[in-house]
């Protein structure tokens, strides 16, 4: 039998970030295009790295490349809608993350979309693997459910 997902409350997310919607998001049907919450699921987690200064886009020396990705949908969001992007990681390996997202309407206890994305953390010029910097270790343990 397959595992059917599943909106989840707000408790089950660490950390919080605003997401404005934008009139460019709505699609032809009314409502946020689909590929619109991907770009919205970088955006929380890089921001959120990047305040916590465990990503230096321009000059670090590591960056992560999206090797996995899925999102699925609960309920419609639209322009004008303020949202909030719940963070959490599921999954901490030796040179991977696992990053889980869910998008909230401005106060609603049930995401509207969730998904995840797994980032591999390589040497920005050879981009092989590398050990997680123990900078962006000490950035993701507030974020971590994992076991």
């Amino acid at each position: 039998m397959t595992h059917r997902p599943h909106p989840e409350p707000r408790s089950a997310y660490r950390h919080f970030r605003p997401i404005q919607t934008r009139w460019a998001d709505n699609d032809a049907y009314g409502h946020v295009n689909n590929v619109v919450y991907y770009a919205w699921f970088d955006t929380a987690v890089n921001g959120y790295l990047i305040e916590a200064g465990a990503l230096d886009i321009h000059a670090g020396a590591t960056i992560g490349l999206v090797i996995e990705t899925r999102c699925n949908y609960f309920a419609s969001l639209a322009f004008p809608q303020q949202l909030e992007a719940g963070l959490r990681v599921a999954h901490m390996g030796r040179s991977s993350v696992r990053y889980e997202v869910g998008l909230f309407a401005h106060d609603a206890p049930e995401a509207a979309a969730a998904g995840h994305f797994i980032h591999v953390y390589v040497d920005r010029q050879t981009r092989r693997p590398v050990e997680l910097p123990e900078a962006l270790r000490a950035a993701l343990q507030p974020l971590s459910v994992c076991a």
